[in-house]
């Protein structure tokens, strides 16, 4: 199993105007520690797409290109790429470009996103959600596959015999699909044969397991090798030396982060009872100490029947730089051993 981290660029400067000086600080501490992460052997560090405020990843691939120049063996990924609100073509040109500057790292994990705001800051309509990322993974692909490309859509000007450049190093560039809890995302994902990021924020991760049933049921039935019909997790996690600490640790910028997203939403404030069940053995947060993690870890692939990938998401509930720092410290020196 490969294990990983995923982050979202988030910023401590996530009120008022403009603050460089904190955007540069932030950017230099996200940068450390996706070094740390390669030293630390883990396999893969991912960062998300957003166009908010408290976050820095609104341009992932420059700052994945920037960790390539830093770093030697971790894979490079997005977590996700908002395909429905992108052209493919330049989404396939950026990414190659970064397999190229990586030596054959680069990965990308494509979906509709979790928030809203690319769809009017790029021109797009909501009401197409679905319709718009169908048709561009589609359009994606096909560039990922020939390298003259002609085709025709709803949303796109069409494509007549168009060369696409740059080549990336690997052939085909690794595609992930990203995935909430929409039943036809997994079918789709089987169909194509494309491994499968799975996103667990909350609830019970073992509910999600009729999903990956249809996922890898739908890859069978297109012909798909079991090989290729990977499952990955991405779920909320921090670890310390011990459990105690590592909740004490997590819990008040967790809790302020998801009031306040709550709020957007329509849930309730979060709670330290909330919180702790959510850390219970089934429960989806993994925040705790190594052992205690890395068994969960275990279960939660069993309960999927099985997972290639696991990714914490840890930077965005306001921890200090040195404490992310001692977590991916801490998953490279025990979880991973623990785990292999």
């Amino acid at each position: 199993m490969e294990i990983g981290i995923d982050s979202f660029a988030a910023t401590k400067s996530q009120t008022g105007g403009h603050n460089a000086a904190a955007d540069m600080k932030e950017m230099d501490n996200l940068l450390e520690r996706m070094v740390l992460a390669d030293e630390a052997g883990l396999a893969v560090f991912g960062l998300g797409e957003h166009h908010r405020r408290e976050f820095l990843d609104s341009a992932s691939t420059l700052i994945l290109a920037a960790a390539a120049a830093r770093t030697k063996q971790i894979r490079l990924t997005s977590a996700v790429t908002v395909l429905s609100a992108a052209d493919p073509v330049r989404v396939f040109q950026s990414f190659a470009t970064l397999d190229i500057i990586s030596k054959g790292r680069a990965e990308m994990v494509v979906g509709r996103g979790s928030f809203i705001e690319a769809f009017p800051l790029f021109g797009y309509n909501l009401d197409d959600y679905d319709a718009l990322f169908t048709e561009k993974l589609d359009l994606l692909l096909k560039i990922r596959d020939e390298e003259r490309v002609e085709w025709s859509g709803q949303f796109r000007a069409p494509l007549e015999n168009a060369p696409i450049y740059p080549r990336p190093v690997q052939e085909p560039l690794p595609v992930w699909v990203g995935v909430g809890g929409t039943p036809q995302s997994f079918v789709r994902a089987g169909t194509l044969g494309l491994p499968l990021m799975v996103a667990v924020i909350g609830g019970e991760t073992h509910r999600f397991r009729p999903l990956v049933d249809l996922y890898r049921e739908a890859g069978r039935k297109a012909g798909h090798p079991e090989e290729k019909l990977q499952v990955g997790l991405h779920s909320l996690g921090y670890i310390a030396e011990t459990s105690q600490q590592a909740r004490d640790e997590f819990f008040p910028g967790y809790a302020e982060v998801f009031t306040r997203i709550g709020r957007e939403r329509g849930w309730g404030p979060v709670t330290r009872p909330q919180f702790d069940a959510q850390n219970g053995p089934t429960g989806a947060l993994l925040v705790g100490s190594p052992q205690e993690v890395a068994e969960k870890i275990r279960r939660h692939s069993e309960a999927l029947g099985g997972i290639s990938r696991f990714t914490f998401q840890m930077d965005n509930a306001n921890l200090p730089h040195d404490k992310l720092m001692n977590s991916i410290a801490l998953i490279g020196k025990e979880i991973v051993p623990l785990l292999q």
